[in-house]
Formats: C-alpha cells, structure tokens, sequence
C-alpha cells in the first residue's frame, strides 16, 4: 500500500493496474553483520522473513521443515528465521535502523521509491540467473525495477485481489444462507444487521481504521463504487479527488451502519492484523481484505476453516473496480554479493520454483500438509492464468482449504476489473485518511462532507510537493 509517477498496466483476463506508491524517505541500512556474508566457517548466513508473530505452532513447524530441506540442498547456507509483519508505522525506521532480515517482504507500492532513495539491493545479476525470469508477467516485473531497468525488488508469494471475508456460522445464527453471500452493498448493510442484532456484542460488519488501513479500505470501497482517490496528467501532475461520489457513498453507507443500525459493534480501531484476529475470533461477521488472507487466518489466528467463506467484492457504478496488490521480496542497498547469491537461491526455493516447476509445488504441497498448513488459497496469478491452472492441477490432491466456501469469489477471479492502488504519495495519503474513517465510527454528528473537503485539501498538498 508508495512515490513514483508511474502506473502499471497489468492484463490479468481484463485490464489490471498496479501502480507504485509514494513514501519511505530515509536511507537505509541492514543488518549488523550485511557487509560480511560468511559466518567464520564458510557458510553464508541469511537472515529471511518466516511467519507473522504469534503464528501456531505446526506453521512454524512446517516453516522449519522448508528450511531444513532448503539447507539441505544448499549446505553452504544458514538460514536463520526471523518473524515479521510488514506496516506502514514501522517499516521505515526498521529499514533505517537495520533491524530488517536479510530477505523481507514488502508491497508492490513501496520499491520504486525504495529504488530511488538508494535503499534497496540491485538484484537484477540475480534475477537473471532465474530460469523463468523472462515469464513473469511484465507488470510484476515492473513494479520492482527502477529507471536503470534493473530488478531490486522481485515478485514473491502472491498477488491478490480484496474479497468479502464472511463467518459461515453465524450467518447461519441469522437464519441467513452461508452458500448464498451478499452481492450489493444494500445486501451487506442488510445482512450484517441481522447478525448483529442475533448476536449481541458482534459487529455485522467491520472495516480496518487505523495504521493506514483505514485510508487503504476506504480507497477499496471508493473503487468498488466506481470512485478513484486521485487523477494522474501524463505529466504526472497529481490531482486529489478525494470528494468523489464513491468516497462519499462509502462513508455514508458507514456512517449509517454505526448509527443508524448499530451493525458494527463496538471496538473502532482495527487494522490487518487486529482485523483478522477478531474475525478469527467470531467478533466481525464480514470484512473486506485481500483474497489471500485465509492463510494468515490459518497460521496466526487458527480460524476453524468451517466457519470461513470467500465473496466477490459487490460492484456498483460504471467504472467499479477491484483493488489489487501484492508482495516483494528485496534486501537491503547494502548487502554483499555473497547474500545476493544465497537470497536468490532461497527466494526461489521458497517462493517461486513450486509455482512453475511441478516436483518442486508436490514437494511444497507435501510439506505444508503434513504440517496441517493450507494450500490451495485462491490467489491471482504471477505468470499467466495458464500457468496457475497448472499449477493447481499438479497440487489438486494435497488442496485442503475449503474452496467449495470461497466459489462466490474464485468463479469470477479472472474475470474481475483489477485496479491498483493510487500512484502518489498513497502511504501519507492513507494516514491521512485513517481519522477520516474513525469520525464517521465515533462521531455521530461527523460531516462527512467537511471531512472529505479537508482531507482533500491536505492530500492535494502532498501531491504538490511532487
């Protein structure tokens, strides 16, 4: 979810855009040890990302398993696991401090500026030696390369599309059909309503409201109204548009949720994290997220996956969009070409060899399952549509997440109106839209008029200091 004035089209069964967004600022630096790769003897030590904190612990085991085979094979490597969530508040001074692995991940939206601050590796030697590197679908590619042409940052785990998350079960305490989700936003106001009032104490329906979240699923619900946050010139002149009808119908159909059904129960500031835990929980109904996020609801949150459902996001308005996005994998500006050479090997054990290689997703497949961990979370294709139908047909035997509970949205993913996320100053823009969302939940009197001519003002000052 950040600066550079460039979007990318991306063609996913439609018109995909991703586009690269504006924002960490300082120069950074890695870890302690990044100037030297060997550990003494010989090894190269390489420092990874692992599982969000607190994840269960049969996904750490199957995580220490991968890495057990991935050492194996390349014995001349320590990896050594680190937990990390990557957020908005606090990416920036963890780069900047060094506390970062080796390997971390972060959003499509942040590497161009990344790139042009100088704190990311140039992995583009690396990248090359992939032998499916010329196989990425070319936007991908692009949203991790700078303006010397060079890949700094490269595709890893998925891309994703924001779905409708819903709990089966207490839809069916609402005396409402879980196979049957709700395809307006008329009918999600309806149906959250009536969980709520089945189940005091439950929000219906909640949205994230703070570490940038609230600005993130704002701009969710502003696309799928047929809203954009922001017009870019060819120029790359900014213009906030912040007081479209879209925005406007979000909040107001928020605002009516809070006060007028009282459907959204009672804590108002949820971000991603927080978010999934109390949907795990049972204590939110419905929320939109990306179409990718059963797995973390699985590691960390240990959701009984009976009681999950997947939706299409409802569109409404002529030019309704699905907000898309996903993660990349880089390093910091100042490792050395033994830690480039050692990532590279672990980057494709890890998170792209099973996805075209049919050995390596039944190995992958195998060790997840014995491990009770996921597979089969609907995600949107890196390569082709061709490609990820492959890939599914060598894995369809070790599947196991309950995809019979997410065909509202996997029978209609290659057919979604993919959008990226806006292309300038998008992190700052979002901080500034989080109080945005928290007035129209704790402040029954909000304007939301007066709050979005203000916001948009502020947005519009960002975008000029270009």
């Amino acid at each position: 979810m950040k600066s550079t004035r460039q979007a990318i089209a991306f063609t996913l069964a439609g018109a995909l855009a991703i586009s690269t967004l504006a924002a960490c600022s300082s120069g950074g630096s890695g870890s302690d040890d990044e100037s030297s790769g060997s550990d003494g003897d010989g090894k190269v030590t390489l420092k990874v990302v692992s599982l969000l904190p607190g994840s269960e612990q049969e996904a750490i085991d199957a995580f220490n398993a991968q890495v057990e085979e991935f050492e194996t094979a390349n014995p001349d490597i320590d990896i050594v696991p680190e937990e990390y969530e990557w957020k908005a508040t606090t990416f920036a001074p963890q780069l900047a401090g060094g506390t970062l692995p080796d390997v971390f991940e972060i959003p499509f939206t942040d590497a161009k500026t990344l790139v042009e601050n100088g704190q990311l590796a140039d992995l583009d030697e690396q990248f090359r030696t992939l032998p499916y590197a010329d196989k990425f679908n070319p936007a991908i590619i692009e949203a991790g390369t700078g303006a010397d042409g060079h890949v700094y940052a490269i595709p890893a785990k998925n891309v994703y599309g924001v779905g409708l998350h819903y709990n089966r079960a207490l839809f069916e305490s609402a005396g409402l059909d879980p196979d049957q989700p709700p395809t307006t936003w008329d009918e999600v106001r309806e149906d959250a309503k009536k969980i709520a009032d089945a189940n005091p104490g439950v929000a219906g329906y909640m949205q994230m409201s703070q570490n940038n979240t609230g600005g993130w699923q704002l701009t969710v619900n502003t696309f799928a109204r047929g809203g954009r946050t922001q017009e870019v010139a060819d120029d790359g002149t900014a213009t906030s548009t912040l007081t479209n009808d879209g925005t406007k119908e979000a909040l107001e159909w928020l605002k009516a949720m809070r006060w007028e059904d009282n459907s959204l129960g009672s804590n108002f500031l949820l971000d991603w994290g927080t978010m999934n835990q109390a949907f795990a929980a049972g204590q939110v109904a419905m929320y939109t997220s990306g179409s990718d996020v059963f797995t973390s609801l699985v590691q960390t949150n240990a959701i009984d996956p009976a009681t999950y459902g997947l939706a299409a996001l409802p569109l409404e308005g002529d030019d309704a969009g699905v907000l898309t996005g996903g993660t990349l994998a880089a390093m910091p500006a100042n490792v050395d070409e033994s830690k480039k050479e050692a990532a590279i090997k672990w980057i494709d054990f890890f998170y792209l060899g099973k996805l075209v290689d049919e050995k390596r997703a039944v190995a992958d497949a195998e060790t997840l399952v014995a491990n009770d961990q996921p597979v089969g979370t609907p995600v949107l294709p890196m390569f082709s549509q061709e490609q990820y139908e492959q890939n599914q047909e060598w894995i369809k035997d070790y599947i196991n997440v309950p995809l019979d509970q997410m065909t509202s949205y996997t029978d209609t993913m290659f057919d979604l109106p993919l959008v990226g996320e806006p292309s300038q100053k998008t992190q700052e823009i979002y901080a500034l839209l989080d109080p945005v969302v928290q007035a129209v939940l704790t402040d029954e009197n909000a304007d939301v008029d007066a709050l979005l001519e203000q916001a948009n003002t502020e947005a519009q000052a960002l975008l000029d200091q270009g």
